[in-house]
């Protein structure tokens, strides 16, 4: 069987160890060329022939997927699978796995990273000492301080229990939330717009959907209190970038920290002109431990899915 393989960090020189088994399931292999997530020009001649595909961070459209007419499963290496057309892939017969849970502590570290970085403007301090400079800027402690988590899923856990150590108050809203977990937690379930209004810190944890889509705009951000920081380490599309930019410069926002941008990578943001603004590149899942969990479960989904076997990570039945 023909598989494709594009994960920048699932490639024979990143991680050979953690191919074996697929190398031991097939012997004809495919990895990415480039690098990098691949465009739909340059998946459709790779995917051709294909009857699996462990996706990265692709852009897999109805014009990819109506170009594979062997292709039996996608195995989407991370949790998010809003890049992938679902109902294309429904329709084709296609079935699409993905690996949730496995990069939550990673995910939830940098994203946490984030908040103490923009809560003391380490990296401006940083390139401002670098540079010759001494200045004793005046950040903000976290002690006390109410965070906000906007989907308190496996990631939004994990910020919570880092925030809980710092003494943070944490209040979040999930459409699907756990009271029996926040109750154990010392977590304060409320209604979005009142997580809005109460965040000093503001942590993004939400997939990219329609309802999701520039959730963070000019009319969210002008219930929140002035001098707040931003978080988000899920999906670019849930801020508006342009309103956010706005806001930054106007002080109405404190700080922003961002591991996930609407193009990426982000050419020519005014959002990395701003000092107040953190931007690392999408690389919040990128641990050891993480991405060799990631590879494990995105193979054994595909490898499931080609025997004939029932995968428990189906995300399109």
């Amino acid at each position: 069987m023909k598989i494709l393989v594009t994960p920048t960090s699932l490639q024979p020189d990143k991680n050979p160890a953690a191919l074996k088994s697929l190398q031991d399931f097939s012997c004809d292999l495919v990895f990415n060329p480039a690098g990098r997530p691949l465009t739909e020009d340059e998946l459709i001649p790779l995917l051709k022939d294909c009857d699996g595909y462990i996706a990265g961070l692709d852009f897999i459209t109805r014009k990819v997927i109506d170009s594979c007419p062997d292709l039996k499963v996608i195995s989407r290496y991370g949790t998010g699978y809003d890049r992938v057309d679902i109902n294309a892939a429904r329709e084709k017969g296609i079935i699409v796995t993905n690996t949730p849970g496995v990069n939550a502590e990673a995910v939830g570290e940098l994203a946490f990273g984030l908040i103490l970085s923009a809560a003391r403007k380490i990296p401006h301090l940083d390139r401002s000492t670098r540079d010759g400079g001494w200045i004793r800027s005046t950040g903000m402690e976290l002690k006390g301080k109410t965070l906000g988590i906007m989907g308190l899923g496996a990631i939004g856990k994990v910020v919570a229990r880092c925030a809980r150590g710092f003494d943070m108050d944490v209040i979040a809203y999930d459409p699907y939330i756990d009271l029996n977990y926040c109750q154990d937690h010392g977590i304060t379930s409320l209604p979005a717009d009142e997580v809005l209004s109460r965040s000093d810190v503001l942590s993004l944890h939400l997939p990219l959907t329609d309802e999701t889509h520039h959730l963070i705009n000019r009319e969210t951000i002008d219930k929140m209190p002035k001098g707040a920081i931003i978080i988000n380490a899920s999906r670019g599309g849930i801020i508006d970038e342009a309103a956010v930019y706005e806001a930054l410069q106007s002080g109405r926002l404190g700080g922003l920290g961002l591991d996930a941008f609407e193009q990426e990578p982000p050419k020519g943001s005014p959002l990395l002109t701003l000092p107040n603004v953190i931007a690392t590149p999408h690389t919040g899942a990128h641990t050891k431990e993480a991405t060799d969990h990631m590879a494990a479960l995105a193979i054994s989904n595909l490898t499931d899915v080609l025997s004939g076997q029932e995968c428990a990570y189906v995300v399109n039945r």
